[in-house]
């Protein structure tokens, strides 16, 4: 009887062990699959960096007077080059899309800029990376999400604590209502009543309040 209980006991242990070394794993692949995703955020937000100079330097040609708005291209460029974490390179990559918006809104005023083939591709190229950045932050986030949830619900978040997993940031963009275009309504715009002849005031004011007076009729 006393075997019994004893191969009962290690069947347990084996069976629990088995468990947290199955959880263990699972936090162990989450946690590569997010900095996996992350690279593929890495790469697109390298090469939207790597536009940049030569998308300066295109408007400069035409806009040199705009020193501003380039500098603070430059530096939300350089910001993102220097990131270290997630939240860090979410900003920086905001404060740039900003900037950028800057950019394209000098190179409104420059119709032969807007026509250069050179800026075209960039802005082209741009578009291009601009999708790929957000459909890769979306499987980044996911991966975080799920992560994360696993290092703070019952039972992994123990095993999370006793080995190191700590949760990841997310990639957070700007608020997407600041992205929607501005619609005008223009039919809701009152107009204002077309301006009365100057004849028609005269006749108007000449005329007695209770209305036009009838002639007299003629005698016979």
């Amino acid at each position: 009887m006393s075997w019994i209980v004893i191969l009962v006991i290690v069947a347990v242990i084996v069976i629990l062990g088995f468990v947290l070394v199955g959880m263990y794993n699972g936090l162990v692949k989450g946690r590569l699959r997010v900095r996996e995703a992350w690279s593929g955020i890495d790469i697109q937000l390298k090469r939207r960096s790597s536009l940049i100079p030569n998308l300066v330097e295109t408007v400069r040609g035409y806009a040199a007077h705009e020193r501003e708005t380039f500098e603070s291209v430059t530096r939300a460029r350089s910001q993102l080059d220097n990131a270290g974490t997630a939240q860090q390179a979410a900003q920086a990559n905001n404060m740039l899309t900003q900037a950028l918006r800057s950019l394209f809104a000098v190179a409104e005023a420059y119709p032969d800029l807007k026509a250069n083939e050179n800026f075209l591709e960039l802005q082209r190229e741009l578009t291009d990376t601009e999708e790929k950045i957000a459909y890769a932050r979306q499987f980044y986030n996911r991966n975080v999400l799920s992560y994360n949830t696993s290092t703070q619900t019952v039972p992994t978040m123990f095993i999370a604590n006793m080995f190191g997993f700590t949760t990841e940031e997310f990639f957070e963009v700007e608020d997407e209502a600041d992205r929607e275009d501005v619609d005008v309504d223009f039919s809701t715009i009152t107009r204002p009543a077309p301006p009365v002849a100057p004849s028609a005031t005269l006749e108007a004011s000449q005329s007695p309040p209770g209305g036009p007076t009838a002639s007299p009729p003629e005698n016979p």
